[in-house]
This record gives C-alpha cells, sequence and structure tokens, in this order.
C-alpha cells in the first residue's frame, strides 16, 4: 500500500502500512532538542524572558467559544429540546435534563449515533433501581463492540498510524486494519475462543496490540493488558484472576533506544499461568526476529504472522460475534496500592456507548479529526484511546460523518520514553502527523513547564525577534485545537504555557474520571470558555454532586466536598471478579455514602461556571480541624521549591482521635539538604499561597516518593534525573496508613516500592 506524506510526497512502501521517512516534517527549522546557545525562556504567568534578561510577554490566548458555534452537543440539545417542547438555557440546564431523564438520555444516543445492534432491547433499564442495585442497561439487545467500531471507515482513509523514536509513522488504512482483525480473530476461533473466554496481553501501545483487542472483541471474547514496563509479580496479581487462554506479547521493547528483551519476563509470567494455551508473540516493530527456541514451553509460542490466518483462508464477509450488551469487554485493574489489585469488568455496550458521547459530544469529534494521546497500555486511557470508528447520524445532525473517538478514526499510537533521550518527540510527532488533538499525562505538561520550552510556531509567527533564537524547537502544532490533560490535576500554570506556548486558543480539556468508570465524570466541551485550573462541565448523563462533612448536598456555595454520582450510568463495571457476593463492588463504592456512588475524589464546584476544581483523592485528604484540604493544594505549591524535587503529604488522627496532624516528606534535589531555612521557606508559601491551615505539623526528608507503575518517565530538571509514571499518581493512601501504625502490603503496582520502608520510622 502507498500513502501519501504531510507533506504530500508520497511515502516508501511498507507490509501492511506506509511507512514515512525520518525527516521532520511539520518541524519548522530543524530538530535540536533544548533552548539553543544559552538563550533561556523564562516563562513565569505568561512572561518570557531572551537571553539578555529582557522581559517580553507572550499572553496565554484562551479557548472562548466563537459565534454561530456548531458543535455536535449542540445539535444533541436541539433534539431533545425539539423533543420535550422545552428551551435550555445553557449546557447546564441541558445536563440537568440528561441526568433527571438518564434513561431517555442514552436511549437516544445509542440511536442517533446509530450503534448497530444484532438484536433489539426490550428495556432500556428498570427506573426503579438505584445506581447501588446495579441495575442493567438495554436488556436483550446484543452488538458486536469491534464491528461497531471498524467497519464504518471506509477501505483508504487513514485509521492508525504508528510513531516511533526516530520520528518514523507507518500508516494503516481501516482496510489494512479489517483485514489484520479477520485474520487474527478468525485464527482466535480456531483456537476455540469465545464469550465467556478471556485474552490477556502483555504489551506496548502498537498497531499489533490494537489489532488483537479488536479480534479479540470480535469473537465476544473479553480483553485485559499489562504495559511491558510491569515486573512479572506485577502481571501476574492481574493475570491470575482472569485465567486467559491466549496471550499476546512481544519479543523486545524499545525504551530511551535501546532494545530490551522480555524474554525471562515471558518465561516468569507463562510458568505462573497453566491456562494458558498460546502465546502469541509480536516481532512486528523491532529488528529481532521471533525465534520460539528461546521460550521455556516452546510448543506454546508463536510469531505473530504465523497465528494470523492467510487472508485467503479468512471466510468473507466476515462474521462478527454478537453478545448481550452487559456482556464483559474489558477487564481493568485497581491501582492495587493496600493489596491485590480488584479486578472490574467492564461492559461491551456500556463502554461503546459512554465513549460514544465522551468523543462526540464532549470532545466533538469531526472527520478530518487525528488523535495522539501518550498512553500505555496499562492505563485505562489506552481503553479510551481505542475506541475508534465512524458513526452515522440522523438527519438531524449537519455532520453526516462524524467520528467516534477524537479523530474520525485515526489515532496515533507511541510507546517509548516521551522525554528522554529526546524531551521533543512528542510534539515532533503530533507536528509530524498533523494531530488535531492531544493528550497526556498532567505531570507531563508540568515536566514541559518546568523544561520551559516554546514548541508552538505561533510565538515564532508573533514575536519573531524575541524567538528567533528559538527555531529549533518550534514546531507546526497549528491544526491543534483540542488538548487533553488527565491523572492528575492540572495547574493553572500548565493551561497558561499550553495556551502560550503549544496550542494557543485551544480547548483544554482536562478530564477527571477513573478506571472505575472506564471513562470521565468532569471534562471539556467547546460550547463552554475555559477557566484556568479547572474541568470545564459535569460531562452529561452523569448525576454529579458535592457532598459535605455531614454528608449534605453542596448547592450554592464553593466549599470542597466529595464527589458522588446519584443516579445509573451505562459504563458502571457489571462486577468484580473474585466477589461473588459483590462485597468488594459495594465496600469500592457504596460503603461511605450508600445508596450514592463515593468516587474517592475531593472536588470544589464553582457555581459560578459551572466548573470543577480537581483537588485530590479524598480517602487522601486532609482534615484540619473539621476543614478538608486537597493534597493537590499542598503538592501545588512546595514543588514550586526549586530545592524540592517532589513530595507527598500525609494526615494521621492524633491521640486523642479528633483532628489530624498533616506530615510533609520531601525528596530534595541532589545536592540539597532539608535545611532549617528551606522549611521556613515551604512553611511561608503555603501559609502564604494557601493558608495556615496547609502548613503540615512535621516536614521530614526521604529518600523517594512511592508512585504507581503505569509507564516510567525520565524529567530533566538542571542536572538532576528523577521518574515519574504517566499518571503522576502517588500513592498517599498507603502512606497514610503506614504513619498512622497500620500494615501495609507492597503492591507490585508501585514502581518503587521500597520507598515505603521510608515511612515506617514515622508512624505513630
Amino acid at each position: 500500500m502507498t500513502a501519501v506524506s504531510a507533506n504530500g510526497k508520497v511515502t516508501e512502501k511498507h507490509e501492511n502500512g506506509a511507512h514515512t521517512n525520518g525527516t521532520t516534517n511539520g518541524v519548522v527549522n530543524g530538530t535540536t532538542n533544548g533552548i539553543t546557545n544559552g538563550a533561556t525562556n523564562g516563562h513565569t504567568n505568561g512572561a518570557a524572558t531572551n537571553g539578555n534578561g529582557v522581559a517580553h510577554h507572550p499572553q496565554p490566548v484562551y479557548y472562548k467559544p466563537v459565534a454561530n458555534l456548531e458543535t455536535f452537543e449542540l445539535t444533541l440539545r436541539k433534539h431533545f429540546e425539539d423533543k420535550t417542547n422545552q428551551k435550555f438555557a445553557d449546557y447546564r440546564e441541558f445536563h440537568r435534563f440528561t441526568c433527571d431523564n438518564y434513561g431517555i438520555f442514552w436511549e437516544d444516543l445509542l440511536k442517533i449515533s446509530e450503534v448497530k445492534l444484532h438484536q433489539n432491547y426490550n428495556q432500556v433499564i428498570n427506573h426503579n433501581l438505584k445506581i447501588n442495585e446495579r441495575p442493567r442497561w438495554f436488556n436483550g439487545a446484543t452488538l458486536n463492540y469491534t464491528e461497531n467500531v471498524i467497519e464504518r471507515g471506509t477501505a483508504s482513509e487513514i485509521a492508525v498510524l504508528n510513531a516511533s523514536i526516530d520520528e518514523s509513522v507507518v500508516e494503516y488504512t481501516f482496510d489494512n486494519l479489517r483485514k489484520d482483525v479477520y485474520r487474527t480473530a478468525t485464527s482466535l476461533r480456531n483456537y476455540g475462543i469465545g464469550p465467556g473466554d478471556t485474552v490477556c496481553g502483555f504489551v506496548p501501545n502498537t498497531y499489533d496490540t490494537l489489532v488483537a483487542v479488536f479480534a479479540t472483541a470480535a469473537v465476544g471474547a473479553a480483553w485485559c493488558s499489562a504495559s511491558v514496563d510491569f515486573g512479572p509479580a506485577g502481571v501476574l496479581d492481574r493475570f491470575r484472576q482472569v485465567h486467559p487462554k491466549v496471550m499476546f506479547t512481544v519479543n523486545h521493547v524499545t525504551y530511551k533506544k535501546k532494545l530490551i528483551d522480555q524474554t525471562d519476563k515471558i518465561n516468569e509470567i507463562v510458568k505462573e499461568l497453566p491456562t494458558l494455551e498460546k502465546i502469541v508473540v509480536s516481532d512486528t516493530f523491532t529488528s529481532v526476529k521471533f525465534d520460539g527456541s528461546k521460550y521455556n514451553q516452546s510448543e506454546k509460542f508463536v510469531s505473530l504472522e504465523e497465528f494470523k490466518t492467510p487472508i485467503a483462508d479468512v471466510v468473507l464477509p466476515f462474521v462478527y460475534t454478537p453478545v448481550p450488551f452487559s456482556d464483559p469487554l474489558f477487564v481493568m485493574f485497581s491501582s492495587g496500592t493496600t493489596g491485590i489489585p480488584k479486578a472490574m469488568v467492564h461492559t461491551v455496550g456500556g463502554t461503546l456507548l459512554k465513549h460514544i458521547e465522551e468523543h462526540l459530544v464532549q470532545g466533538d469529534s469531526k472527520k478530518h479529526d487525528r488523535m495522539f494521546f501518550y498512553t500505555t497500555c496499562g492505563w485505562m486511557m489506552y481503553n479510551w484511546l481505542v475506541t475508534m470508528g465512524k458513526f452515522k447520524f440522523h438527519k438531524l445532525c449537519d455532520f453526516r460523518m462524524i467520528s467516534f473517538l477524537y479523530s474520525k478514526g485515526s489515532v496515533v499510537l507511541f510507546d517509548e520514553c516521551p522525554l528522554a533521550p529526546d524531551t521533543h518527540i512528542l510534539m515532533k510527532i503530533a507536528a509530524k502527523t498533523q494531530c488535531t488533538m492531544i493528550g497526556m499525562g498532567a505531570k507531563l505538561y508540568d515536566e514541559y513547564l518546568r523544561l520551559q520550552i516554546p514548541f508552538s510556531m505561533f510565538l515564532k509567527l508573533s514575536f519573531s525577534k524575541q524567538y528567533n533564537h528559538f527555531s529549533d524547537t518550534i514546531y507546526d502544532l497549528s491544526r491543534i485545537h483540542t488538548v487533553y490533560s488527565t491523572g492528575s490535576p492540572l495547574k493553572k500554570e500548565c493551561f497558561a504555557y499550553i495556551n502560550t506556548y503549544i496550542a494557543p486558543g485551544a480547548l483544554i480539556a482536562s478530564i477527571s474520571g477513573g478506571t472505575d468508570i472506564i471513562g470521565c465524570f468532569v471534562g471539556g466541551i467547546k460550547s463552554l470558555s475555559i477557566t484556568p485550573g479547572e474541568c470545564q462541565c459535569l460531562f452529561l448523563g452523569m448525576d454529579i454532586k458535592s457532598f459535605n462533612l455531614m454528608d449534605e448536598e453542596i448547592t450554592n456555595s464553593d466549599e470542597q466536598g466529595e464527589l458522588v454520582c446519584v443516579t445509573p450510568f451505562p459504563s458502571m463495571p457489571s462486577h468484580f471478579l473474585n466477589d461473588s457476593d459483590g462485597k468488594k463492588y459495594r465496600d469500592a463504592y457504596f460503603a461511605r455514602l450508600e445508596p450514592f456512588w463515593a468516587h474517592g475524589d475531593f472536588v470544589r464546584v464553582n457555581h459560578s461556571t459551572g466548573g470543577v476544581e480537581m483537588l485530590g483523592r479524598s480517602d487522601a485528604t486532609l482534615n484540619r480541624g473539621g476543614v478538608r484540604i486537597g493534597t493537590a493544594e499542598i503538592y501545588s505549591v512546595v514543588e514550586k521549591i526549586p530545592q524540592v524535587a517532589d513530595c507527598i503529604v500525609a494526615g494521621r488522627l492524633v491521640e486523642e482521635g479528633m483532628d489530624e496532624e498533616v506530615l510533609l516528606f520531601v525528596k530534595m534535589v541532589p545536592g540539597q539538604e532539608l535545611t532549617h531555612t528551606i522549611q521556613a521557606a515551604i512553611v511561608s508559601k503555603l501559609r502564604n499561597d494557601m493558608s495556615p491551615r496547609h502548613v503540615p505539623n512535621k516536614i521530614y526528608a526521604v529518600d523517594d516518593i512511592p508512585v504507581l507503575i503505569s509507564k516510567i518517565h525520565f524529567s530533566f530538571q538542571q542536572k538532576y534525573v528523577f521518574q515519574y509514571t504517566s499518571s503522576g499518581k502517588k500513592v498517599e493512601v498507603a502512606v497514610k496508613q503506614i504513619v498512622s501504625g497500620k500494615a501495609v502490603q507492597k503492591a507490585s503496582s508501585i514502581r518503587n516500592p521500597e520507598s515505603l520502608d521510608h515511612f515506617v520510622q514515622y508512624k505513630l
């Protein structure tokens, strides 16, 4: 197949896809890393300085909806206005309607998006059942997830772009994708895989993995995955629970431009999974070819290409396996910070419908959009990303063909290090592939802010004299209209940085939800303006409230509270594995505020804007004299102290049990010590920037901060290096339990479990 690259040139041919060369399409005047010739960009609140220290002031250009805006959300709003003969004054009124009439809302969305059902439903939902009773959705309906996602794009349209650290990009059309899915799914069927079975992947975020996911769902089986940076113990904590029959994996992975052999890991994993009948090994994106003799149970191993049925032997048209709406699609896992991860089962129809709402309605993806979201296969955002395809709409929609998941069927995949050895690699890929939507964990934006890199060509055009010396760091990101952030709260400073130095005027969609709902509670919408530091809105159909310490709804103030969902939604897990009496499920979501879903997030709802400020996990939230304080507020101040590399805060009850003592643990920059002067600076900043209640009772220096595994990132600040996960999630609950004198299991999901030992000396 031959494809056309971004600059209009025909790229070289590649088996099953077009491979672009290593040139810097979309990059303006070169590709060198860093800021050249000693010139500095002193970004502080939108300001910059040149090499001579002269101040210049490019200001952030925040998103505001244009006049006569046309979005699918507004079109859908008009549909319900016409249907119910009423007028919604704004987004918030429409949101309230979708929550009060959640059955009608989700049913009409299913119809309007033309989800293909093999058998129709006899009931949308039993409205007599509360959210804690877990009512089923669309009883009687059958469908196939993969069929709905990949069968709508025309054969020649680009579906997937697989990018590598050398900036090469392999393009795959919908025709390539469908044929590979048919071949892989046919082989799975030949091995007896179907409804009731689970296929697992110990895999990187590549095209081959995407095919495996779709092939698994095509035959009605469930999929679960772990990222290749997990150790064997972490993988086994997850895969043992699902009893997989087939596992997809890779023989080598590339990280920091180095090939890493996976053989020992794979052998250890396979040894402990006796239900495995076949291990399928991909060698597509490595120079080292498959060698089955390296594996201990070599008779079970097969290369991916050998496993796939030849296309000539595939029965066409391919027949998808229809399954009930509530059948398993994905098995997702909790972080497991205090024990074995809980295995959450997400349904075929619930996942599909929730992602339709998020990508089409909230995200407003259109025909030519292209999404690049940096994630691994161990993070929920991977499952959120792969739900891609094309959906036709009723005549009420002017767009006719609108994509599902970001970009009208085009997604960019990348699984290597985002910051080392090339701090610019994500923006190079975004420019080269002409992305219109990008996304990553909030901590990566924080790192870009720390590194002070002016990526956008907008700066070159608007401030040419000031930014001539930055020509080697500036890229054409002008097509980006939406920037996603998730994993942890996005700082106000990062809002300013993104809308100044990456994508001026772009919508910043700071989204928040979780693995538990395989989607979001809050996020972005194009019909509202941006308020830095806030998620713009509550998502449609998600009946979110904020409850205070008295378990009362906060309705007319900016008081901080617990995020609660009060009515059912389609993407609730159907159940947990190994939870026959449902106790784990109830304890996870309903023990705190039954019958309502308590998600474990601490928030502040801005009743003037309708936005939501995420303040951290409520189970790690601090309580000072009855006033709750989100840990993110403390981090936002302490992490600005130049001598502090990282920090974590924990509260513990004092002996009387009536109040919390707040302990702040800091990891110092190499060569720095926690002196009285630095402690005084931390106290002063917290008291002045936040409040006296934010000042910790004690500050301690520790060697490392425990964080969750998702992807190891390398961050460069001055002359030191430290590691982060893509989600940036610190293991606050485990630290809180340790300092409170409770025993904590060192979970395999913690990247550096030995770091927990540092906190034992501070227990009660």
